[in-house]
């Protein structure tokens, strides 16, 4: 068995820096993409600072999105990461958009029916027309891309996209209830929520496909941008929403 040359680190003490879980670190492990630098004769695994610098370059290639499959192809020199990431990156900015203008229709209804007030269908629905993108999403996805999108919000009637919006709320209401301090993004409560955001996202615009990296990425991206933790009670319940996505998205959606 050889000898340490420097400090090394329990699984344990790596998660818990790393705001991640040992079992993460473990699948990390059998998908190549971080071994341990020893294991001892109790079976458990240290790591020393080479696998923290890699372990850190993981988890900011995650943040942009891509699948662990593509991340081991960058860890290994056989593609470049700009290329790997840019698309990536620009979905991620859409999204960012798009869930922006829906966030601030969603407050005006709020508001409006709080107050008492007339609700206003182009304020309620900014955010969810597909016309406006139809020209982007035709070139980048195709027609039939749109166009499935299009019939589905347009087939939800107003009462549907009304219920849509309470839905989508409801999900935002239970995630926060869960996020109490000390809470596990592990548990069963957790990830059955991260079950129903993956459904509530490939449900919208008509069965989108939801991939590792585009579920991962908006994760991360609740986190990045408070406007939009702030639906989630702030940047620590965003971190945990972040947290158990990332963890449903390993065990379900990696690849």
């Amino acid at each position: 068995m050889s000898t340490p040359s420097g400090p090394e680190w329990s699984i344990q003490d790596i998660a818990r820096a790393a705001g991640t879980t040992s079992r993460t670190l473990r699948h990390y492990q059998s998908a190549g993409l971080l071994l341990p630098s020893r294991v001892g004769r109790n079976g458990y695994r240290y790591y020393d600072g080479g696998c923290l610098l890699r372990l850190q370059r993981i988890l900011l290639l995650r943040e942009l999105g891509p699948g662990l499959a593509e991340i081991g192809r960058v860890l290994q020199g056989r593609m470049d990461p700009a290329a790997a990431l840019r698309g990536h990156l620009e979905v991620l900015l859409q999204e960012r958009d798009r869930l922006d203008r829906r966030i601030a229709a969603v407050r005006t209804t709020i508001d409006r029916t709080e107050r008492g007030e007339a609700l206003v269908p182009e304020e309620m629905f900014d955010g969810f027309d597909h016309t406006q993108y139809k020209e982007e999403v035709e070139q980048r996805w195709g027609k039939d891309a749109y166009a499935r999108g299009d019939r589905w919000w347009r087939g939800l009637g107003e009462d549907g996209r009304r219920a849509w919006l309470e839905h989508s709320r409801q999900l935002q209401q239970d995630w926060v209830a869960a996020a109490a301090p000390g809470a596990d993004p592990d548990d069963d409560r957790a990830q059955e929520l991260a079950r129903r955001q993956f459904d509530w996202l490939a449900g919208a615009n008509g069965g989108q496909e939801v991939g590792y990296g585009y579920f991962t990425g908006l994760g991360g991206m609740y986190v990045a941008d408070p406007r939009f933790g702030a639906g989630y009670g702030g940047e620590a319940g965003a971190g945990f929403v972040r947290d158990a996505m990332r963890i449903y998205a390993d065990r379900h959606l990696a690849g």
